[in-house]
């Protein structure tokens, strides 16, 4: 069984679209960020960087203890290569879907933050900072158009790669692209989409929907972390 420390985030999904496309049994534990829910000692254990999500998998496929593990790339992969699923074994693919994986973790997910953070939650908006990040998640929107346009997935067959990049596409309208504008990546993000693995890790998050961020209430919870806040 594994356990899930989610929140309805980009990375949060990821997790529950491995879990249902691959039908790992998993049972989901709420961390609700705005709360503060991610300082709790307990789970401080297993994510020490106090970001959602984090797993601990109580069966792991060598046996023993429970392993943890936080980062969403690093959990992808976990359970990839646990269940032998959505990672290719030959060794050219392999590094196919792992540099879209990093590519996803180390550029659209981070400048996507950013664009929301300057374009949605800043409570001072700053002209510079939006069209750095809006015009960044764009030219990031171009290369995977263009890495679509000669094949159905980002690494030939849907992978991890896929599942990582997809809910960082889902609030396009939010950073400020149009997928009118990337004829491949609408394509994709379409066909993803409409799969019934999605279509039920999204409806995971609808029970979350009363318990939505209070951006005012959780701003500092969320955004003015320092050192301090680590080693106080």
């Amino acid at each position: 069984m594994i356990e899930l420390y989610y929140w309805t985030t980009p990375n949060g999904h990821k997790i529950t679209m491995f879990l249902e496309e691959v039908g790992l049994p998993y049972t989901i534990i709420p961390v609700n960020i705005g709360a503060g829910d991610q300082f709790k000692p307990d789970f401080l254990k297993i994510a020490p960087n106090n970001r959602i999500p984090a797993i601990i998998d109580h069966e792991p496929a060598n046996g023993g203890e429970p392993i943890s593990v936080f980062e969403s790339g690093a959990i992808l992969l976990y359970l990839a290569e646990k269940t032998g699923k959505l990672i290719p074994s030959d060794l050219r693919q392999r590094v196919e879907v792992l540099q879209w994986l990093f590519w996803q973790m180390g550029g659209l997910g981070p400048m996507a933050g950013q664009n929301h953070h300057f374009s949605q939650y800043a409570p001072e908006k700053i002209s510079y900072a939006i069209d750095r990040y809006v015009n960044e998640t764009g030219r990031l929107y171009a290369v995977l158009n263009q890495r679509l346009a000669d094949r159905e997935f980002v690494a030939g067959n849907y992978s991890i790669a896929d599942i990582a990049a997809y809910p960082w596409i889902v609030p396009h309208e939010n950073q400020g692209q149009k997928l009118e504008d990337f004829p491949n990546l609408k394509r994709w993000f379409e066909t993803i989409q409409t799969r019934p693995a999605t279509l039920r890790a999204y409806e995971k998050a609808e029970s979350f929907k009363n318990q939505a961020l209070d951006i005012e209430k959780s701003r500092s919870l969320l955004f003015n972390q320092s050192a301090t806040t680590v080693q106080p």
